[in-house]
């Protein structure tokens, strides 16, 4: 064949005109996805059906007859020899061009490649069809001169693409660039979807630009209930519940009107090719958010597993196709994996030291790390806060300005953000002043302000204040009373060391104070002597041993930093810290016998409650009594996924969503738990809970059993602890009638072995190191207080609150305790207290 005829491209199949138009769809899919080209004949025409890429011309709009794939299987012959005579047609899905139909000649298509491709030139932004690449059998290619492409540069730098609305990381990113797919990389409950969120909102509520949020995972009302608490600073878990206030139901009468500039796609089976499809028909888009791609498999999920890599590509070509900005939230930040769905640009959320920040590193394909930003999660809101950008070099002033200040005055301050940074309202304006002082002081390094603000924070602490009673009102509460108790210890800002003021707003267990204050001591992993009372570690060492089960007792170090470990918090515990939604709540200071000065609770009940007492319930050794039946898994935990349905004979932890709880007289049934949901408002779980929650859907009091989307199972045992169990039990029948020393002592070393279970500190050491079987422990302690409390309420009895595992408050008229306790000393069963309204809640050895 002579240079002046061209060169015909090789076929890989060949098919009849009619054959090709049933199988249409087909053949497209796959030039699409494999390259395949197919040479198609009808009579003496001749055609191929290529992929894009033997024809790039191909896509630019309106460059060439174009039509969609139904349309042309009506026309299928007459497009077969418009394409062999020279004019090639477009295929599209929707508005997307997906192939080409060609001459079997490709010089002949030179003439049709653009309006200024004449053979052998290369006009401005024109086509080139040389000699030389005739040879090769190419099509035309579009060029650009280097000045058409600096005015369009120019042109478009003025007006910005979308931003995420953080400063730092908009100055680390410069924006999302239209044409580029960027991809936010987060380990599962990092906080990846709240940067497509927070893209999402700033663009379509703040800049008035069109926003297609393809949802895979989160549902349109999830979305709509995290924009809103993003919006209003108002409680996630709250507004899941269905309960907004005044102020959130106003804001979301305005979102309303600004509803039509946010697309949500939550179907089913959203595919990478469907939001390609959608996307074009969106008038003036400004942004395509893509929410989620998961790295594990997922039947339901057509986003997920190996299909990764080929979504990413479609949506890649979507963003350079549309020259709009795509952006991809991954829940995964395996370098492997990014690897494969290879983006324009990674952001990589990682977490630091600080346990209040994270930093996201900002990478281009081509040059590897551009920048960083840090943020401060905000997850009870589903947002980002701001925290400036990466620190230009090492310069010390980061170790210096976080060394400044006690503990516990840095926790203050943490604890007070919410408040001090304007998110939130609800503090009196002169606490209000003071922790913004401090923040201040704390932020600027400045060692002299903050001496001269200690008395008055001193002062502030040991006054009572009004504060919010959520999730933020406790964690400020409990830090102001930490700090109040360090004080009063020590000399005036120089608080004692005390465990974080997280964990000591209430009483951990049945133990009251003791526990609390107990700190285990180098040696208390050594079996106790045979002189002990109560040789309590020794004995839950042998009930573990006897098990036919062969329990793994600890988990190797070098595997703790992956799999389900980093998963386990001590908020899995579930205790409910719940107060009835009508009463009032106020710490108040209290002195005790022995001098210390503490906060307890004073209760002020309406008068719509009518006469009677406050019932104090005290429940008999929560913990212990729990070891009777704790449902875990006594050795690995492998990773089960997303689950149907809850499998009794397995136990684990499990990622849930957070159940819909209407009622006000009693608390959620996972308490705490659902005080810091992940970004897609899902908690895990223990087992106990779990169960609970079937017992529930049975009973009629939960209306379905919420979705299990990620699990780590093994199988399930429920007498792992017993033999611990009954040996406490009965030492507790011998020595409680003993009491003094003895008794004392047995309390003491009974909490230690449990603690022992899950260490708190890495350099404590331990026959165990199993979170799970903790956690699962201590979830089984808070269903069943929470499970008596609710036949209680159900019999008509009036819970007033219900705190930790071990204790409640009702309102009852007479003398007489909700028949749903057993009085008496031994295991599960209380000790009841009555006292007038308005008295201090007594606590532990008050």
């Amino acid at each position: 064949m002579s240079q002046g005829q061209g060169q015909e491209l090789a076929p890989e199949a060949a098919m009849n005109a009619t054959e090709a138009r049933k199988e249409l769809f087909a053949l497209v899919k796959a030039a699409e996805e494999g390259g395949v080209t197919t040479l198609i004949h009808k009579r003496e025409d001749r055609a191929l059906l290529a992929p894009l890429d033997r024809f790039p011309a191909a896509r630019q709009a309106d460059a060439f007859p174009s039509h969609a794939l139904s349309a042309a299987q009506k026309d299928f012959g007459d497009l077969i020899s418009r394409a062999a005579h020279g004019e090639p047609q477009v295929l599209r899905r929707s508005r997307t061009p997906v192939a080409v139909l060609l001459p079997v000649d490709a010089h002949s298509a030179s003439h049709s490649s653009g309006p200024a491709a004449a053979a052998g030139a290369a006009p401005a932004g024109g086509a080139v069809n040389s000699q030389g690449t005739q040879g090769r059998g190419s099509a035309p290619r579009m060029l650009a001169t280097l000045g058409d492409t600096i005015g369009s540069v120019l042109a478009s730098g003025s007006a910005g693409g979308p931003t995420f609305g953080l400063p730092g990381l908009d100055a680390a990113t410069g924006g999302l660039q239209p044409g580029l797919l960027t991809l936010v990389a987060a380990p599962p409950a990092g906080g990846g979807s709240l940067l497509g969120l927070a893209a999402a909102r700033k663009t379509a509520l703040v800049d008035g630009r069109k926003v297609l949020y393809a949802a895979s995972g989160p549902n349109r009302a999830d979305i709509f209930r995290r924009i809103l608490a993003a919006e209003t600073g108002g409680d996630y878990p709250r507004l899941k519940q269905g309960r907004l206030t005044e102020h959130e139901q106003q804001a979301a009468e305005r979102l309303r009107q600004q509803a039509s500039v946010l697309l949500i796609d939550d179907g089913s089976d959203l595919t990478a090719e469907a939001i390609a499809e959608t996307a074009p028909h969106v008038q003036d888009l400004s942004l395509v958010v893509v929410d989620r791609l998961q790295a594990a498999h997922n039947a339901r999920l057509p986003l997920s597993g190996d299909r990764l890599p080929g979504a990413s590509q479609v949506l890649a070509t979507l963003a350079r196709t549309l020259h709009v900005p795509v952006l991809a939230v991954v829940d995964s930040a395996d370098p492997t994996l990014l690897g494969l769905l290879d983006a324009d640009v990674t952001l990589t959320l990682a977490p630091t030291d600080d346990p209040a920040k994270v930093q996201v590193t900002v990478a281009e394909r081509d040059f590897g790390a551009i920048g960083t930003a840090y943020l401060r999660p905000d997850l009870l809101h589903a947002r980002f806060l701001d925290a400036g950008s990466a620190p230009v070099g090492t310069t010390g002033s980061e170790g210096s300005a976080r060394s400044l200040g006690t503990a516990m005055e840095r926790e203050l301050a943490e604890a007070a953000l919410p408040y001090t940074s304007g998110a939130r309202q609800g503090l009196p304006a002169s606490l209000t002043h003071v922790l913004a002082a401090l923040r201040a002081a704390l932020a600027n390094g400045d060692q002299e302000a903050l001496a001269d603000l200690r008395p008055s924070l001193t002062q502030t602490a040991a006054t009572p204040q009004p504060l919010p009673d959520d999730a933020e009102g406790r964690r400020l509460a409990a830090a102001l009373n930490a700090y109040n108790t360090t004080v009063s210890a020590g000399a005036p800002g120089q608080p004692a060391a005390v465990p974080p003021a997280a964990d000591s707003a209430h009483v951990p267990d049945e133990e009251g104070d003791d526990e609390r204050e107990q700190e285990i001591q180098p040696g208390d992993e050594e079996d106790e002597p045979d002189s002990a009372p109560f040789p309590a570690l020794k004995l839950l060492k042998d009930a573990v041993a006897r098990s036919k089960m062969h329990p793994i007792k600890v988990i190797r170090i070098e595997d703790r930093e992956s799999g389900p470990w980093p998963l386990i918090s001590e908020h899995m515990d579930g205790e409910p810290r719940w107060v009835h939604p009508e009463v009032t709540s106020t710490r108040v200071p209290y002195i005790r016998e022995n001098g210390k000065r503490v906060r307890r609770d004073q209760l002020a009940v309406p008068a719509a409650f009518g006469d009677g007492l406050l019932c104090l319930i005290d429940r008999n050794g929560s913990y212990p009594s729990a070891c009777s039946a704790v449902p875990l898994a006594p050795n690995k935990l492998l990773h089960t996924g997303p689950l149907a349905a809850f499998d009794k004979a397995g136990a684990g932890i499990y990622l849930i969503d957070i159940p819909e709880w209407t009622r006000t007289d009693m608390p959620h049934p996972l308490g705490r738990i659902i005080d810091r949901p992940d970004e897609h408002g899902r908690v895990w779980v223990t087992t106990p809970h779990i169960k609970q929650l079937e017992r529930l859907v049975r009973d009629g009091h939960l209306a379905t059993m919420p979705a299990i989307h990620d699990s780590w199972t093994g199988k399930a045992n429920e007498s792992l602890f017993k033999p611990f169990y009954a040996a406490a039990r009965q030492a507790r029948i011998e020595l409680v009638q003993a009491g003094g020393a003895p008794y004392k002592a047995y309390k003491t070393r009974l909490s230690i072995a449990l603690r022992l279970l899950w260490p708190k500190r890495e350099e404590q050491k331990s026959p165990f190191w199993r979170p799970d079987w903790r956690m699962s422990m201590v979830a089984e302690a808070s269903v069943r207080h929470w499970t008596t409390a609710f036949k209680a309420v159900q019999e008509g009895h009036t819970l007033i609150a219900l705190r930790n595992v071990d204790a409640a408050v009702f309102w009852t008229p007479d003398d007489t305790p909700p028949a749903t306790y057993r009085i008496g000393t031994g295991f599960g069963e209380v000790k009841a207290k009555f006292i007038q309204p308005g008295e201090m809640i007594p606590e532990g050895d008050d």
